[in-house]
């Protein structure tokens, strides 16, 4: 059997269409649509068996029944679905009806061919409808993580009809805009700040509860519905989604530090996610600059267009930590003793049982952490400033109290005496092995104040 043998058997079945006529035929000399195969099959045929040319148009296909000639008009619906949205990349799916995919099935078993052979009606669109937006919008396809993907139903409208009209209906497209992400760095130069938002425990967050006389404002919170009056992510948030034209933002921080602890040095990588943005480009710059203008008590550094494989990178990332730590004793310490304690910590492997004070939201479980560094200096008799450089997970308010026993060693115990983290910053967040700001996650220019390059 000839390649012309396979295009009459396939034309014996009824008309068809030169798209799906030339499907069979799609790893065949590559370079050509569907539509160029079937046609050029079609002519060859006539020409073999000297016979007039008669092609079917779509709309008479029993194949496609027609779908195969709306890929003009799909396209422009698409296109008009995203009016107004900024995208760089995009991707094409689309829903088959049942029956056509049997008629599909169906043709090339009636002519004797392979059940998959060549290329199927939903292929084929998925690739001339994205051409056409391509070509419309100059973005370019991405199979991986689009800026926006379009799904087009076919069963949500008649064929013919959009031939006659060459318009598709707006409900047969289900346009998906994917998250946008901005990497950066924070500072939080306060106390009493969290990571993210906290919401009261007793209200809820609603801000109100049930009174003698009805609802009134919590007494827990004030009425604020927040346990604090601000967050990294309530300061952060608002400016990045605005400047996107997002509808909401999530934030995603590499661990996070004590609500008492100050964060310090070159700031704790965060990647904020913007939720359906119409924007993707906004200038780094004057975004931070907004944002630190507005603060107050977190300021935020090295701020760079990031991909989702940024939000994985600083969520999984290992880290080791650095810290400063203010130290009360219960009982007097002198010099020498408090140096030969940092020294048996320095480089020691610590046993930590969950800390009691995060037992009611961790695992209860033992885990294994390394000081990579510890020093200090004895302030008064009773009080020292320490300064420890620490394996990701490492608990340094129980590296100093020994939290009763739940971590060995520990300074306390080392010294025989209480000893207490009166005041914590955290000075440095470093990724283990290398940075984590790695180009291959951006998606904008390198910036020469960018925090940690």
């Amino acid at each position: 059997m000839t390649v012309l043998d396979d295009a009459r058997a396939m034309l014996a079945t009824g008309p068809v269409c030169d798209s799906c006529l030339g499907s069979p035929f799609a790893e065949r000399s590559f370079g050509l649509t569907n539509g160029e195969r079937g046609r050029a099959l079609r002519t060859a045929v006539a020409l073999d068996d000297d016979d007039d040319f008669d092609p079917d148009g779509p709309a008479d296909c029993w194949v496609c029944e027609g779908y195969c000639g709306t890929a003009d008009a799909i396209a422009d619906a698409i296109v008009g679905e995203l009016e107004g949205t900024h995208f760089e990349t995009y991707q094409v799916g689309t829903r088959v009806p049942p029956l056509v995919e049997e008629n599909e099935r169906l043709a090339r078993e009636d002519a004797g061919l392979e059940p998959d052979v060549g290329e199927s009606v939903k292929r084929e669109l998925n690739r001339e409808v994205g051409r056409r937006v391509g070509s419309k919008t100059g973005a370019e396809v991405d199979f991986d993580r689009p800026d926006v993907l379009a799904v087009v139903d076919l069963e949500a409208f008649d064929p013919l009809e959009a031939l006659e009209s060459e318009t598709v209906t707006s409900h047969a497209v289900d346009v998906q805009v994917n998250p946008a992400f901005v990497y950066g760095r924070y500072r939080k130069i306060e106390r009493d700040i969290p990571q993210t938002e906290w919401p009261c425990r007793e209200c809820g967050g609603s801000g109100a509860q049930l009174g003698d006389d009805g609802e009134e404002p919590c007494e827990y919170c004030g009425g604020s519905g927040y346990m604090y009056d601000t967050s990294v992510e309530q300061t952060v948030r608002p400016h990045v989604v605005e400047a996107m034209d997002g509808d909401e933002g999530k934030f995603h921080g590499a661990g996070r530090e004590d609500v008492d602890a100050r964060m310090l040095g070159e700031g704790r990588p965060f990647v904020l996610e913007v939720k359906r943005p119409q924007r993707r480009d906004p200038d780094p710059v004057e975004l931070e600059r907004a944002i630190n203008d507005a603060a107050g008590g977190v300021e935020v550094d090295g701020l760079r267009l990031a991909t989702y494989e940024m939000v994985e990178r600083v969520k999984e990332h290992d880290a080791s930590k650095r810290y400063r730590a203010d130290v009360a004793f219960g009982d007097p310490v002198d010099e020498s003793t408090l140096k030969s304690a940092l020294e048996e910590l320095d480089g020691a492997t610590v046993e930590q049982y969950t800390p009691q004070r995060v037992d009611h939201r961790r695992a209860n479980l033992t885990r294994e952490r390394t000081v990579y560094g510890i020093d200090g200096d004895l302030l008064e008799p009773t009080s020292a400033e320490v300064h420890v450089h620490g394996e990701g997970g490492l608990y340094i308010k129980e590296l100093i109290s020994g939290d009763e026993g739940r971590t060995e060693p520990s300074l306390a115990g080392l010294l025989e005496t209480d000893a207490e983290v009166t005041a914590l910053d955290v000075t440095g967040v470093e990724g283990e092995d290398e940075p984590f700001e790695l180009e291959a996650y951006f998606r904008d220019d390198p910036r020469e104040d960018t925090a940690g390059s």
